[in-house]
């Protein structure tokens, strides 16, 4: 078996991204499966050709795309991407999409199919704070995720995918006061649960993750 997993570049004048910083320091191997670890270009739509390219050069059999949430204090796995780019900031190269659909063929929306509350379930399992997510935004992390189970939808069906956010690392919130963080090395750790648990779980756990609000 094999798993994708990729971090973006840095971006919104940061000078790391804690998704990369920690998707490059995953081993090799994770529950027998071979692990290819890519950066993808904070940049909309070029985000997803690089996704594609990687995919077809690799032949994954799971692709788990990795995130930063500034201001989320825990690891979270994302349950659904939307069929929309509304950008608050400019992404890398300048682009600012508002209200437009990511793909116009697409569904509105498209679930993960990974074992998202096993995942989470691993991750706890190690005392790292971790949980369902709802929403991905609506900025690249949003875009990447959506592109990927579209690619999934179209192209790919045998492929399993999702996203993951993580928070800010301990260096980026030096001159954030009261803004969660974790250290690099706890989300390494959190993602390779979360790998774990995607390779030894075909079907999720049935157990509440849900919210109110």
């Amino acid at each position: 078996m094999k798993v994708l997993v990729t971090g973006f570049e840095p971006f919104g004048g940061e000078s790391i991204n804690p998704s990369f910083e920690a998707v490059k320091k995953l081993d090799d191997n994770i529950a027998g499966a071979k692990i290819v670890k890519s950066e993808i270009p904070t940049v909309f739509y070029k985000s997803i050709h690089k996704l594609e390219e990687l995919i077809i050069k690799e032949q994954p059999d799971i692709v788990i795309c990795v995130g930063q949430a500034g201001g989320r204090y825990d690891i979270t796995i994302e349950r659904v991407g939307i069929n929309i780019d509304d950008a608050r900031i400019e992404d890398n190269e300048g682009n600012q999409p508002i209200d437009t659909p990511i793909f116009e063929d697409g569904e509105n929306a498209y679930f993960s199919n990974l074992p998202i509350k096993a995942m989470v379930n691993e991750i706890k399992k190690s005392n790292i704070p971790a949980s369902v997510s709802n929403t991905a935004g609506t900025f690249v992390c949003n875009h990447i995720m959506y592109g990927l189970l579209y690619l999934i939808n179209k192209k790919y069906p045998n492929i399993r995918g999702g996203f993951i956010h993580v928070p800010f690392s301990a260096e980026q919130v030096i001159n954030k006061p009261n803004t969660p963080f974790m250290e690099i090395s706890m989300i390494t750790e959190g993602i390779r649960c979360a790998i774990k648990a995607a390779v030894e779980n075909r079907t999720d756990l049935k157990a509440s993750a849900g919210t109110i609000c």
